[in-house]
């Protein structure tokens, strides 16, 4: 959003209705603010009232630059108290993060709003976010089906289709409904990535490739599986050919690695990498996604290398994601030794860091690991 959002001049308007501030959740120095704002999916949007510095409005996700208006309207109408009461008291429940209880207040607010109505297509998103972090997984995946021909004409096409598929392929196996959910919700995959894809997000475009694909994994069809990362590797080689600046390029890394990695095709991606590392020498992503490039090359003494140059550069919790890359590569290396030695480094970071950018669970899990190395 950075390089695509909120570089638009559409939003320079709404510099008279919010005070803008963008927080580094990763910054050691900003793990007060977190503390108060709790932010779980990142990105996450908060509207904040000025005078009781509670949130009133919360959006999880990406958005387009006409869904980002949107969200703002919305977001100074719960400022100004003018939605309607069933809306506002699910918005304020979602702003709360308490989505097991905002899910139900969202499918009562739905009752009446109307498809044509300017807040049906956030209403809907919020909801399918709720359910899905509350695991109603069945009730996310008809939700999605229900919503989404209404919304098949706008940019949360592709959103509601990934969520409904995803929520659908996340049903336990042997639910009678599985099957007919995950079908309706692949349907309305395929229609969004072979039609035309002009205002839709294009990282809502990448995530359905990547969910067809797992679609067809589960179905045990391995050939069509293969088919949908190839096409989800063309897809995002081909938006990266077209972006206009090396930011806007180098959002694609991160789907290009996976996918090519899971083509078996590391290769495929390295050049890209090595662009992006060159364009953005300050930034750790580029030599960390290296580094995972080259795991899987089996090259391992080129990936350590590019992974100490992302420690270097890494930094509050993803500097853990950094860690995590080098036990997994001194393992495969079969230096267990030195796998070792970089958990108990990682276990000794992560107890150094700010209560609110680590949880005990992650520290927890890191502990239990260096104890089964021993």
């Amino acid at each position: 959003m950075r390089a695509f959002v909120f570089t638009d001049k559409a939003l320079g308007r709404q510099a008279g209705r919010f005070v803008w501030l963008s927080i580094n959740t990763e910054k050691k120095e900003n793990a007060a603010l977190l503390a108060r704002y709790p932010v779980k999916v990142w990105p996450s949007f908060f509207v904040i009232d000025p005078v009781a510095e509670k949130v009133i409005f919360r959006y999880v996700g990406g958005a387009t630059t006409p869904q980002m208006l949107r969200v703002l309207d919305d977001g100074q109408k719960a400022f100004r108290g003018t939605a309607g009461a069933a809306l506002a008291e699910a918005d304020r429940l979602y702003a709360d993060g308490k989505y097991a209880e905002a899910a139900p207040a969202y499918e009562k607010a739905l009752e009446t709003i109307k498809p044509e109505a300017p807040s049906y297509t956030r209403a809907v998103e919020s909801l399918l976010f709720s359910l899905s972090t509350a695991g109603r997984r069945e009730d996310c995946a008809a939700a999605a089906r229900d919503a989404y021909p209404h919304l098949k004409a706008s940019p949360s096409a592709a959103g509601v289709a990934g969520s409904g598929l995803d929520c659908a392929l996340g049903m336990k196996d042997g639910d009678p409904k599985k099957a007919e959910l995950v079908a309706a919700n692949a349907a309305f995959a395929k229609e969004v990535v072979a039609g035309p894809k002009t205002g839709l997000a294009a990282d809502d475009v990448s995530a359905l490739y990547g969910s067809l694909a797992e679609e067809r994994e589960s179905a045990r069809d391995e050939a069509g599986s293969k088919k949908w990362l190839e096409e989800w590797a063309a897809y995002l080689e081909g938006e990266a050919a077209k972006a206009k600046t090396p930011a806007e390029r180098t959002v694609f890394d991160a789907h290009r690695t996976s996918v090519c990695i899971a083509l078996g095709q590391p290769a495929r991606v390295v050049p890209a990498l090595q662009e992006s590392e060159k364009d953005f020498p300050g930034d750790y992503n580029p030599p960390q996604r290296l580094a995972i490039a080259y795991g899987a090359m089996k090259k391992y003494d080129e990936a350590l290398a590019a992974s100490d140059r992302a420690m270097a550069l890494a930094y509050g919790p993803r500097k853990l994601v950094v860690y995590r890359t080098r036990v997994d590569l001194y393992a495969k290396k079969g230096d267990l030794a030195q796998a070792k030695k970089t958990l108990g480094e990682m276990l000794a970071y992560a107890e150094g860091l700010p209560k609110e950018q680590v949880s005990d669970r992650t520290i927890a899990a890191i502990r239990k690991q260096l104890e089964a190395a021993n």
